[in-house]
């Protein structure tokens, strides 16, 4: 037993080894009490099932938590990110519905332009007030994330905007080589966030700046110029997010659209593996966090647990996830299974046997 102990050590040490067990084991649970689970079939060459809705509907909160770990890899952290979901949407709704011909592809690739520079210029708002002014990255987020609401309001007049374009709805909704096409875009902004941060200096940068910003800036790292970056690619992520939510419902809702989302993100960043106190980041623990909670929200619909209690059943299994791969939970239980745990009494008797 100790030698296949000795052998699964430097696998159970990998920072994604226990994200990826809970991950298995959630879909064991969910075969086991609905063996059609993972049933996945072709439809008019598109592939439908359980497994794909649950890539499909955890990737608006991929992209979320990908431009969060960045953010809490610096030391910070993004609240507004539901409501920059909330404003793009509006605005390429918005744009969208006021356009003559909903299904042009002009008009969707305007509208789209239009969102996605008004999120880079409020994530810029998010980098100004942390970087430049010196707010708590709490503070600086929370402002907006409260009076994005309000823009949000503002620019659906308190209204829900609905539209009809097969362009956009395709955002959520559309197919590309049998998968839909909302998990190929976050697969690529997966992997193009892996890219600029483990293929290029920038990732090492960003961990530096977490781990250490004056240390940082004593070495020649402009820490300032990465926070800011990092509040502008959150941002960019959200208005993605925003995009894919509202194409999913055809419409735009300032209220609801992304609502809460932000709390989720933070929820798979530490799931996988990322601290809160930021350094280091693990962009694959992200995603596999953000598919749990994906996952466990299916899992809840599928029991028919209440709404009432869906959330408190929510929080009680992502308690139970972060302590499982918690490495001082995990030791504190291997002492006490081995009867190691040290007494209160045992410094005392150390410092007896110390010669005067």
């Amino acid at each position: 037993m100790t030698a296949v102990a000795a052998r699964l050590r430097p696998l159970t040490g990998h920072r994604l080894f226990w994200p990826a067990l809970v991950l298995v084991v959630m879909l064991a649970a969910n075969t086991v009490y609905r063996p059609g689970f993972l049933a996945v079939e072709v439809k008019n060459g598109h592939l439908y099932g359980t497994p794909i809705d649950i890539l499909r509907l955890s990737a608006p909160l991929i992209l979320v938590a990908l431009g969060m770990t960045l953010v809490i890899a610096t030391g910070g952290i993004d609240l507004s990110v539901g409501s920059l979901c909330a404003i793009s949407g509006a605005i390429a709704c918005l744009h969208i519905s006021g356009a003559a011909d909903q299904n042009s592809p002009a008009t969707v690739a305007t509208a789209l332009a239009l969102a996605f520079g008004a999120a880079l210029v409020l994530g810029a708002w998010n980098g100004v007030l942390v970087a430049v002014m010196g707010f708590e990255p709490i503070i600086a987020t929370l402002i907006l994330m409260v009076a994005g609401r309000g823009i949000a309001q503002l620019v659906t007049e308190g209204q829900i905007i609905t539209i009809n374009s097969g362009p956009y709805r395709a955002i959520g909704l559309g197919h590309f080589l049998t998968l839909p096409l909302a998990i190929l875009i976050a697969l690529a902004a997966a992997l193009l966030v892996a890219a600029f941060t483990r293929r290029t200096a920038l990732g090492l940068i960003v961990e530096s700046v977490g781990g250490n910003a004056e240390a940082s800036r004593l070495a020649g790292i402009r820490s300032r110029r990465i926070v800011f970056l990092v509040y502008v690619i959150s941002a960019a992520c959200a208005a993605l997010a925003g995009f894919m939510v509202t194409a999913n419902v055809s419409s735009a809702d300032g209220n609801a659209a992304g609502l809460w989302i932000e709390l989720d993100a933070i929820l798979a960043v530490v799931i996988g593996g990322t601290s809160l106190a930021g350094g280091r980041f693990s962009l694959g623990g992200t995603v596999l966090g953000a598919l749990i909670i994906q996952t466990l929200t299916t899992t809840v619909y599928a029991m028919n647990i209440s709404p009432q209690t869906s959330l408190l059943f929510k929080a009680v299994v992502v308690i139970a996830v972060c302590l499982v791969q918690a490495p001082a939970f995990r030791a504190r239980l291997r002492r006490r299974r081995r009867g190691t745990e040290p007494g209160p009494a045992a410094p005392q008797r150390e410092k007896e046997q110390v010669p005067a």
